[in-house]
């Protein structure tokens, strides 16, 4: 907000705008009386253009912000009327695994909102940023497609049974999140970013550097935004799930608080068991057919840790699967050369994302760490789509809640 007092020239240009005529009125009507000597002073409130208006919105029964003080209001009125708030954070194209995350969402909340925006900060210069899906009108069709019914013993307040559906969406523009915009090479970025060391660099961290930065940022951005009382993350994104708890426990936010971030199991496609992705979009129908070969890999590594087999030997079982794939479609079992190769399979402690040693066992684990579980992940490229899934190995109770 500023104040303005008018100069000799300005208020020249006043006496001759339509402004000074609503002004005039307006002191009219609150029966005052302006003399030669009359100081006036006028306030402006300054609001920022957005780039993106309402009128491109598509129609929607419920709101839309895209804006931090817009949502805020309305998060203020929850706040008010006592009301828990779930929050569904997403890129969008949205699929059957973030709609189990709203569903869950609906099942634990009053309200539910849930967040499209596609993270600049977490693509590289090289990933596909301009190139992943945006699916906004299907997404909100989806969305309000989605209905929990909780009965009378969920409720404190009521005695019968109530249906909801998501409350709001939060559409923030990238220059409603990046004031100073937003660079995908790290070194030109500017503005507050936030980085979880020695969290960030196994695992997905090693091929992709600066992912964990992006992510990191752009959620502590949104949970201090949109205030959850429980935030919903998928397990097939485990590591930057339990890389989020760590950041909400060292910032000591309240809105979730560790306890509320919760991690729930992976949607999987019921032929083949390919772990649910926006990314799956890029496959070719050749390579769809074949993406069920990481899980494979996964659960052929399990199977062998739980025989007792060492963690060399386990992984190297989980490598061969996909070399018998690789040379199937170089055999001409498969059509063409669909570009398998393979990122990688590891095998890290779930607490510090520590690599497994080669000649640990399932027994020589348990017996040595209080049965911490035990991530099993792999990456695996078919063409230009990466894909990524894991596996947990152990108790899992204090990871997925």
């Amino acid at each position: 907000m500023s104040t303005l007092s008018l100069t000799p020239i300005l208020r020249n240009s006043f006496r001759k705008s339509k402004l000074r005529q609503s002004t005039m009125n307006l002191i009219s009507s609150a029966g005052l009386r302006l003399t030669t000597r009359t100081t006036l002073r006028i306030t402006i409130t300054l609001q920022p253009k957005s780039n993106m208006s309402t009128a491109s919105l598509p129609p929607c029964p419920i709101p839309i912000f895209t804006t931090v003080a817009s949502y805020r209001e309305w998060r203020h009125k929850a706040r008010m009327e006592n009301k828990s708030v779930g929050f569904v954070p997403t890129m969008g194209a949205l699929h059957e695994g973030h709609l189990s995350l709203v569903r869950r969402s609906l099942a634990e909340n009053d309200l539910t909102v849930l967040s499209i925006f596609v993270n600049p900060a977490q693509f590289a210069p090289h990933e596909d940023l301009a190139s992943y899906p945006r699916t906004l009108e299907r997404d909100l069709r989806v969305l309000l497609e989605q209905k929990v019914t909780v009965h009378p013993s969920q409720l404190q307040s009521s005695t019968e049974s109530c249906s909801r559906t998501a409350s709001a969406v939060f559409l923030p523009t990238v220059r409603e999140i990046y004031p100073l915009g937003i660079s995908q090479d790290v070194s030109s970025q500017k503005g507050t970013f936030v980085e979880v060391k020695g969290l960030s660099e196994q695992m997905e961290g090693r091929s992709r550097p600066t992912f964990f930065r992006g992510v990191a940022t752009v959620v502590t951005k949104l949970f201090n935004a949109i205030e959850p009382t429980n935030a919903y993350f998928g397990q097939k994104d485990i590591q930057q799930a339990l890389l989020l708890r760590r950041m909400v426990t060292d910032l000591l936010l309240s809105h979730p608080s560790p306890q509320n971030l919760h991690i729930v199991p992976t949607v999987r496609d019921s032929t083949d068991n390919l772990a649910l992705s926006s990314r799956n979009a890029y496959l070719p129908p050749e390579g769809r057919a074949v993406a069920g070969t990481l899980y494979k890999a996964l659960k052929s590594v399990e199977d062998a840790w739980e025989v007792g087999k060492t963690k060399k030997e386990c992984i190297g079982i989980g490598q061969g699967v996909v070399r018998e794939m690789i040379e199937r479609t170089k055999s001409g079992d498969l059509e063409g050369d669909l570009g398998i190769r393979l990122d990688y399979i590891e095998m890290n402690d779930s607490a510090d994302f520590e690599v497994l040693g080669d000649e640990v066992t399932k027994e020589s684990r348990v017996k040595n760490t209080e049965r911490v579980p035990v991530i099993l992940s792999g990456a695996l490229w078919i063409g230009k789509t990466r894909l990524i899934d894991n596996v947990l190995l152990g108790d899992v109770g204090g990871i997925i809640r």
